[in-house]
């Protein structure tokens, strides 16, 4: 059973969310972004991208940094016909915050049918706090 990932709303973070989705009237090619859907299921945080016509062992890298998941690579293709060619190209990049808990070592991805999906295990938020003492300072 899958569930939704609850997300905080976040004016700045929402606006940022708008501006990477690219135009909305269908420019295509003018915009080299990415566009995702995200939710939780059955204890695994799933990303999946959509991303057509790309090679995946070529064109496209997963990679973490801290707790943020990016996807990034380059996309180039070509059309030709007897009076025409026409070349759409450019690098991509996506770049999405980690649930808490996530562990980033078993992290998996797979590209099918244009779409690439990054499966992340998540354990327990409540086990990556650490206490830290508070100490009196002399008086």
């Amino acid at each position: 059973m899958a569930t939704l990932a609850r997300r905080t709303s976040n004016t700045w973070g929402d606006m940022l969310d708008w501006i990477e989705s690219g135009p909305a009237l269908g420019f295509q090619g003018l915009s080299h972004t990415i566009r995702v859907e995200d939710y939780e299921e059955d204890g695994t945080y799933v990303l999946r991208a959509e991303m057509p016509g790309i090679d995946p062992d070529k064109d496209v890298e997963v990679g973490v940094s801290g707790d943020v998941l990016t996807i990034s690579g380059r996309r180039q293709e070509e059309e030709r016909d007897k009076n025409h060619s026409e070349f759409r190209y450019g690098s991509f990049s996506r770049s999405l915050r980690l649930p808490p808990g996530s562990d980033r070592s078993s992290i998996a991805a797979t590209y099918e049918n244009g779409v690439l999906e990054v499966r992340v295990p998540v354990g327990d938020a409540r086990a990556e706090v650490t206490k830290v003492p508070v100490q009196r300072s002399g008086s």
